[in-house]
């Protein structure tokens, strides 16, 4: 099976619901550069709110000398970026921890890169004119819910620092058209290279504020700890992480590949949000003895590498992995840390493959 742990078992009918509202990308569409719209993984923490693009308006106040308000025409009159970026869920994983967190149960497939259309946030807050004072840029979104006992909107920050960096966009547009309602319509934030909690759907208010912003999906969501009690470090950057196109055929339940022998291209993708990819490594026996992969370039600096390996199984059962390497010297380990939230699991994949000589 496609490493899924023991911890795994005995889902509960709530985490079903959650996977069923949710969906992650099939592995296979790793063989897409830009991930198609309906395969792009999806979390959706609340309900995808009914929003009227006649009457929506951004408002941008706070710390700032020169509040705006800005409708969608607004914001497609100034100018504008199209970039493709991988984005991933920080929870990708969870499900092979054990004991699994209880939450939405991802094993791998909680990524996709898009080719995304917006305008970029710091030419805007500089234009509202940040005072001396502020600290923080608070994003906010139209979803609204309970968690934690807490009700509340989904609320997010940057410091003035990561806000002001020239990658981040206020995105409109998906693939060349208009977000769809699941992916934010009609305003989102774009946050390349952290995890996706951070790039805040149906955006409609940004305030700069003058200190810490302590709303649950900040200071208590997202979080590394071991236990409810430690306040613990926030989830920021995505670690790196390579996949694998399963190769052959699938047997239905198990997902266990099924291969002829002879000659055969292993190919997937690899990305981190530390910096660029500088090595991929495939093994064929668990991890015991790896071989570097070959790699290609991204779509852009912010999206995965494409990555190949030149294998040639006899018959037999093997164990198929891959980790990558970026240029921090961040890597995968075979067995990841547990934490409360099940955040960050970026243990190497292992996929089953039978090679059938029959």
């Amino acid at each position: 099976m496609d490493g899924m742990r023991d911890g795994t078992t005995d889902f509960s009918r709530e985490e079903l619901q959650l996977a069923t509202r949710n969906h992650g990308m099939p592995l296979e569409a790793l063989r897409y550069p830009i991930t198609p719209v309906g395969l792009h993984y999806l979390l959706t923490h609340f309900d995808i709110p009914a929003v009227d693009p006649d009457t929506w308006r951004l408002e941008v106040g706070g710390s700032v000398a020169r509040p705006l308000t800005l409708t969608m025409q607004d914001l497609r009159a100034r100018p504008a970026v199209t970039v493709a970026v991988t984005m991933e869920c920080a929870g990708n994983g969870r499900a092979q921890l054990d004991p699994r967190p209880i939450s939405q149960p991802w094993v791998r497939e909680a990524v996709g890169t898009g080719e995304w259309t917006g305008t970029p946030l710091g030419p805007l807050l500089r234009e509202a004119g940040l005072e001396a004072d502020a600290l923080e840029v608070v994003f906010a979104g139209a979803d609204r819910g309970v968690e934690g006992g807490l009700e509340h909107a989904y609320e997010r920050s940057l410091t003035i620092e990561e806000a002001l960096r020239e990658e981040l966009l206020l995105v409109y547009a998906l693939e060349g058209r208009p977000l769809p309602p699941q992916h934010g319509f009609p305003l989102r934030l774009l946050v390349p290279g952290w995890y996706g909690m951070t790039s805040v759907k149906w955006l409609h208010r940004i305030t700069v504020a003058t200190e810490p912003f302590a709303g649950y999906q900040q200071s208590k969501g997202y979080r590394y700890r071991m236990t409810e009690d430690e306040p613990g470090t926030p989830v920021t950057r995505i670690v790196p992480r390579a996949l694998m196109v399963p190769p052959g055929i699938p047997d239905f339940l198990t997902r266990n590949r099924v291969l002829s022998p002879g000659p055969c291209v292993l190919e997937g993708r690899a990305w981190s949000g530390w910096g660029p990819i500088e090595l991929v490594e495939v093994s064929a026996d668990g991890g015991d003895s790896w071989e570097p992969a070959a790699l290609g370039e991204p779509p852009s600096p912010f999206a995965w590498y494409p990555w190949s390996f030149e294998w040639v199984p006899g018959p037999g059962v093997y164990e198929l992995c891959c980790r990558a390497r970026d240029a921090t010297g961040r890597d995968q380990p075979l067995t990841a840390p547990w934490n409360l939230g099940g955040y960050s699991n970026n243990e190497v994949q292992r996929i089953t493959v039978l090679v059938d000589g029959a």
